[in-house]
């Protein structure tokens, strides 16, 4: 995509969200919904990308159309990680859920690009809703999104996480203008300008290195270089690796054209040790939980 016709979406929330819907057609909403069988759904997750506009604390001027994620607590595994709200299918509650967004009214039924949804077939469609439930669910136990505030864009293929045995099953949509209220599993809410993600500067190369009980010896640890974008704001430096940024990347490619440096050509921008406690959450005595309680009182 031209620079020019980037920005000139960028600046208009409309045209913006028609662009989104249309790269993200019914035709591949359909195939992705073919990947999805009862076995990988059982132990998988369901993300929003969600897109809304926001205003920058160091940026002066209108909102901007940004990518929001969430930063995890130390309550929760993989702590620190930025991530999109979702989480696991709760079988009886998301099938109810489902249901009504079959129904007229709500984000799935408002889904602009109707000339997929009639391409779906029953199974599809209800799988599509009970993604949908899933992902709304989770987003508003998380951050207390507004449902009657989401639209749906389009539906993303699915991501696999490298540590752990779960599919990712990432759905886009657009947020209107509202407040949020994390809860214990979020440490905050962080929006990325989406203008930033073109920028190629911004990718880099993260190390996650591996800490065991079985040695402590650092020269035993494991290493590994991961491609990332790195974001700064007023709070400070956040580093998006992994299955999100998979993700964010794959949505700027099918929706933009735009792919980021090869990993080859980027920087080493930022270390990281993992130990226990990011697989598993820190102990609730344990000084990070501590400091989390501390934070939010």
């Amino acid at each position: 995509m031209v620079r020019r016709d980037l920005n000139t979406l960028l600046q208009d929330e409309c045209a913006l969200r028609r662009h989104v819907q249309q790269r993200l057609d019914g035709e591949g909403t359909g195939m992705f919904l073919n990947d999805v069988t009862p076995e990988k759904l059982k132990d998988g997750s369901v993300v929003l990308f969600v897109l809304g506009n926001c205003r920058i604390e160091s940026r002066k001027g209108p909102p901007e159309p940004c990518l929001m994620l969430t930063k995890r607590s130390a309550y929760v595994r993989q702590a620190g990680d930025l991530c999109c709200p979702g989480g696991g299918l709760s079988w009886r509650t998301d099938r109810l859920l489902a249901w009504f967004l079959l129904l007229p009214g709500s984000p799935l039924r408002r889904w602009i690009g109707r000339r997929g949804l009639p391409a779906l077939n029953d199974a599809q469609r209800r799988r599509l809703a009970l993604l949908l439930a899933v992902g709304m669910r989770e987003t508003w136990e998380e951050v207390r999104m507004n449902p009657f505030g989401f639209t749906f864009l389009g539906m993303l293929p699915e991501q696999h996480l490298v540590m752990f045995n779960r599919v990712i099953y990432p759905m886009v949509g657009w947020v209107a203008a509202q407040p949020f209220h994390p809860n214990r599993e979020v440490d905050r809410i962080v929006p990325i300008p989406l203008r930033r993600l073109f920028d190629p500067n911004g990718y880099g190369r993260f190390r996650p290195v591996m800490a065991t009980t079985a040695s402590g010896d650092p020269a035993h640890w494991h290493r590994a270089d991961f491609p990332c974008f790195t974001h700064s704001d007023a709070v400070g430096q956040e580093t998006l690796w992994g299955a999100t940024y998979r993700i964010t990347t794959d949505f700027l490619q099918r929706v933009f054209d735009f792919s980021p440096p090869s990993t080859a050509r980027r920087r080493l921008v930022s270390e990281r040790l993992l130990d226990e406690t990011y697989l598993n959450g820190a102990p609730v005595d344990s000084p990070q939980v501590s400091a989390v309680v501390k934070k939010r009182s």
